[in-house]
């Protein structure tokens, strides 16, 4: 469930698909973040107290959190908003609403917002103040204002098919 403007949004659960893509982004950025110290990797069950007017509660697919925003865990919703975003488009999901809920995210403070589609096998990343670019397999996505030097191979956040 999400908080938006006073009310209640009930989210169905992530298919399989959509999950396993999460996962693996968390893993890539995990693997990454936690030796080198540079921050928090949240799954989309952590939640973010925004701060605007509403004070929404939103929680991305995917966050990461940089070390000096957040010293210390917290049980509580946490009042910013995450340096880095990624939200995985399900079944259930409207791509305008992904974007829209991204921008609202990159209008708040995030750097960098996500959005990855499945259906497309594309990643179409957003920053403040700029077109958004659009990374399909062959491409890689780095985000050096945030995290020099990592990269994500675009075609390895889907889901493999066996046998």
């Amino acid at each position: 469930m999400e908080l938006v403007g006073g009310e209640i949004i009930v989210m169905s659960p992530s298919g399989l698909e959509s999950g396993e893509i999460g996962s693996a982004i968390v893993a890539y950025l995990w693997n990454w973040v936690r030796p080198r110290k540079l921050g928090r990797v949240i799954a989309s069950s952590g939640g973010f107290r925004l701060p605007n007017a509403d004070e929404d509660i939103r929680t991305p697919d995917v966050s990461f959190i940089r070390a000096e925003k957040l010293l210390r865990p917290t049980e509580d919703y946490v009042k910013l908003v995450p340096d880095l975003i990624f939200e995985v488009k399900s079944k259930s999901d409207k791509l305008p609403k992904l974007r829209q809920k991204i921008q609202e995210f990159i209008e708040l403070g995030t750097v960098v917002g996500v959005l990855v589609d499945p259906r497309s096998r594309t990643m179409e990343v957003y920053r403040y103040q700029q077109e958004k670019i659009v990374l399909k397999d062959g491409d890689m996505l780095e985000v050096e204002e945030i995290l020099p030097g990592w990269k994500l191979p675009v075609v390895e956040v889907w889901a493999p098919e066996f046998g």
